[in-house]
């Protein structure tokens, strides 16, 4: 719990006395970058580290409430505080961000519906083709940013048994949906909703306020933002169905296996500390390079949903181009993932379950915190040789 930054006997005092006990500092008192950095600390006493430790054990000491380490670790606890914090909701840690997506899924029951974007992170949509190839689930598949056919999608949907998934902006394509006018639609059908927040964070959007059930994050990308460790989560609603949900979803983890190690939520904790200063200058660079990129001959199209950090584009004829692009910088890393410190970027089509959708010219691109004029430099050139 947070105590007051107040301490008997002034500015630099000394004296060895506790933070006043009682004195609560509330959640919705403060700015997300504060959540970010002042959530999931231990108690300030005297002595005490600022720091939460990396509980290392498989087993506790029996008491009235007997648990293994399968089930709960104060580090994951301290993350979850955090995630939640900013989310506005209760969150569960994952081993990875696909084991947080497919225990979402199960929350669906065998011959359930699924509405979910037809384009999509790969590792979701192949999830949903093997459940629907296996006939646990029918899938759905549209244009998310399309409101309209989304809405009448819903219509065809069973109020407590199927399920809306929403990812905004999408994985390739930087379409968005509206997610508080989709929510809300389905809210209204008694329609589970979820929401894939990894590209926008919690702080560029939170859907739980505008009424969904449940988000999903790769922690991997940028809560963690240092290309390091591999985690997923999912945060529910503070609400009676939400815990009920919540409830599923940790027996799910428990029973499966799907835990993080306690030194990956330390890995990531540490990392959403410094999540706001990084998303912004990653943002302020995405904002230059878009207005650059939309100049250079080279490029055909900009993808861009006015917000994060996220861009793509394509250009050149095809494949060959885009290849040439991703080949030839110097500074931007070639590389499958997002989210990090470094700029990465990557021909999307080249991954095996990538849709046919998706051009075979867009590069996907994860803008980081560099300097944007070398980022710049580095990218134009490239493109030059395109």
């Amino acid at each position: 719990m947070l105590r007051s930054q107040a301490r008997p006997g002034g500015q630099g005092s000394t004296d060895s006395v506790p933070y006043p006990a009682g004195v609560d500092l509330p959640h919705d008192e403060l700015t997300p970058a504060t959540r970010a950095v002042a959530l999931g600390r231990p108690d300030r006493e005297p002595g005490v580290s600022v720091n939460p430790p990396v509980t290392f054990t498989s087993t506790y000491i029996a008491a009235e409430q007997v648990e293994y380490a399968r089930v709960r670790n104060p580090t994951w606890t301290a993350l979850e505080e955090v995630l939640g914090g900013l989310e506005g909701g209760e969150a569960l840690i994952f081993a990875s961000g696909l084991a947080a997506i497919d225990a979402v899924l199960t929350l669906v029951p065998p011959g359930g519906r699924v509405i979910a974007p037809g384009h999509a992170y790969n590792g979701t949509a192949g999830l949903l083709r093997e459940a629907a190839a296996e006939g646990r689930l029918e899938v759905i598949t549209l244009d998310i940013s399309d409101t309209d056919a989304v809405v009448a999608a819903l219509d065809g949907l069973e109020g407590g048994r199927d399920l809306l998934y929403i990812e905004s902006p999408t994985n390739p394509m930087m379409e968005v949906a509206e997610i508080p006018v989709l929510v809300r639609e389905a809210r209204a059908r008694g329609i589970l909703t979820a929401v894939d927040n990894t590209f926008a964070t919690p702080l560029l959007q939170t859907p739980l306020a505008d009424g969904a059930d449940l988000v999903v994050h790769s922690a991997t990308k940028y809560l963690s933002g240092h290309s390091d460790v591999l985690m997923g989560a999912v945060v529910t609603a503070p609400s009676e169905q939400g815990r009920a949900l919540r409830e599923r979803l940790l027996t799910r983890r428990t029973l499966h296996g799907a835990i993080p190690g306690p030194m990956e939520a330390w890995i990531v904790l540490r990392g959403i500390r410094t999540l706001a200063v990084r998303l912004e200058r990653a943002a302020q660079n995405a904002q230059t390079l878009v207005e650059r990129l939309g100049a250079h001959d080279a490029v055909t199209r900009v993808r861009y949903p006015g917000f994060g950090a996220m861009i793509a584009i394509e250009v050149g004829e095809g494949a060959e181009a885009a290849d040439r692009v991703c080949a030839a910088t110097r500074l931007w890393t070639h590389s499958t993932s997002l989210g990090g410190v470094e700029s990465q970027l990557e021909r999307r089509r080249a991954q095996p379950l990538e849709v046919e959708t998706v051009p075979e010219s867009l590069i996907r691109l994860s803008v980081g915190i560099e300097d944007v004029e070398d980022l710049w430099r580095d990218l134009s050139r490239a493109l030059d040789g395109a």
